[in-house]
């Protein structure tokens, strides 16, 4: 690697979180957002795992309600939570909290992008 590819990386000294604290240990009060991501990373990767099991079905029969196999079910499951611990510590009770906590984030990063007053159109005459 070049030495100006390695000077875009972080580095141990950085911010980033190191190989030692990328999994969360017993004194740690949140885990990292690398080791976050990480996970998320790793049970994606368990989604398409357990879609895998099954080769002849189509993905409107692996995500049907009524016919999902348990092992899908289980690696969706494991990835929302991982998903929503994202976003805050504690689980969301049902998803329009969820949804509810999104688009509030949303309004807050869009806000700053957004003009102080709204600008009205003037009619012309006719």
């Amino acid at each position: 690697a070049s030495p100006t590819a390695n000077s875009q990386q972080p580095t141990a000294n950085s911010q980033q979180p190191t190989a030692n604290s990328q999994q969360p240990t017993a004194n740690s009060q949140q885990p990292t957002a690398n080791s976050q991501r990480l996970n998320v990373e790793r049970l994606a990767q368990a989604v398409l795992d357990a879609r895998a099991l099954y080769p002849e079905s189509t993905l409107a029969a692996l995500y049907d309600p009524l016919l999902m196999p348990p092992e899908l079910l289980k690696a969706h499951q494991a990835l929302d939570r991982a998903v929503d611990r994202c976003y805050r510590p504690e689980p969301f009770p049902d998803d329009q909290a969820r949804v509810e906590h999104l688009f509030a984030l949303y309004e807050q990063l869009t806000a700053p992008l957004l003009p102080a007053t709204p600008r009205t159109r003037r009619r012309r005459n006719q």
